[in-house]
């Protein structure tokens, strides 16, 4: 039997702008326990305010306007259960904060945009998540949340999201390739479904062991549900799980249950997952708490020792 390890952790969910690193975050710590997880944002490590950015000309993703090296440094104590002095930037205004004192828990998710830019990073990492929405539900994403609660003017959202198109390709996309698990979001073909009706898809890469879904194809009715081997873009096998935004509950949850049944000690967080926005009482969405579910899973096999071979 494999045997648990002894560091914390450490769990990367890395993707551009506003899509959905966050969220899936939060809803990763109900189910694994907040009282058990350390959630922070690698932005903080930003070299230059929002201001300085702007008279330089760069955007975020562009890892000159970064602290790489010591970000680096940081996701390795944590790793290695030291505590870090963390800075503090505040999307909310654009600028830094009193630095933070860090340690960390037993799990550790670190969010952000360029977490998986150097291999450094990369091996500080036990599981490793892309998320990779249809860019025109990120632009609106985006443009919905850095107008309410970030304080940019319209023409300012729209301007940034100029300068990050020539920038996303050369230092945000080639990240895609060193994930475990590639997550897509994407409204259903020809309808303008809300959020919590997104169709999602999951490339599966053999770098974790993935559940068996088996039991979900036995026969009976799936119904929204597929699963199938197919080959990503660098032509590599991988298994793609697809779930519909309009799967009946009753489908989503014998996935559901699958899956709690593998990670049986967040059973009485269940109801929260799935919500994208808990403190305002959101709709629950299906495929979204089916994200959250897969994601925390990996966390607790790797928390057991449990390693893909």
């Amino acid at each position: 039997m494999p045997k648990r390890v002894e560091h914390p952790i450490v769990l990367g969910i890395v993707g551009d702008s506003a899509s959905g690193k966050t969220t899936l975050s939060a809803g990763v710590a109900q189910i694994l326990g907040e009282e058990r997880c350390t959630v922070l944002c690698t932005d903080d490590y930003h070299r230059y305010d929002r201001r300085e950015r702007a008279e330089k000309g760069l955007s975020a993703i562009d890892p000159r306007a970064n602290y790489l090296d010591i970000m680096e440094q940081a996701l390795r104590h944590l790793r290695e259960g030291d505590p870090i002095l963390k800075p503090i930037y505040d999307h909310r205004n654009g600028t830094f904060g009193r630095p933070k004192y860090v340690k960390p828990k037993e799990f550790v998710i670190a969010e952000g945009l360029l977490g998986y830019t150097t291999r450094a990073m990369r091996d500080c990492y036990d599981v490793k998540i892309y998320l990779d929405p249809d860019e025109d539900l990120r632009v609106k994403w985006k443009m919905h949340r850095d107008t309410t609660k970030r304080g940019y003017r319209r023409e300012e959202v729209l301007a940034s999201l100029e300068k990050r198109r020539e920038d996303a390709p050369k230092y945000m996309h080639p990240q895609r390739t060193f994930a475990d698990i590639v997550i897509h979001f994407q409204k259903p073909q020809g309808a303008n479904g809300s959020d919590t009706q997104l169709d999602v898809r999951h490339i599966l890469r053999p770098t974790l062991p993935h559940p068996d879904f088996g039991p979900l194809f036995d026969g009976s009715s799936n119904a929204g549900l597929r699963l199938e081997l197919a080959r990503d873009r660098d032509g590599k096998p991988v298994d793609v799980l697809e779930i519909n935004g309009n799967i009946s509950d009753q489908h989503a949850e014998r996935i559901e249950d699958l899956l709690w049944n593998l990670i049986p000690e967040a059973g009485h967080l269940r109801d929260q997952v799935g919500r994208i926005d808990v403190a305002n009482g959101s709709p629950r969405s299906h495929p979204l708490a089916l994200t959250q579910l897969l994601v925390g899973y990996h966390a607790v096999k790797a928390a057991m020792g449990v390693r893909a071979y």
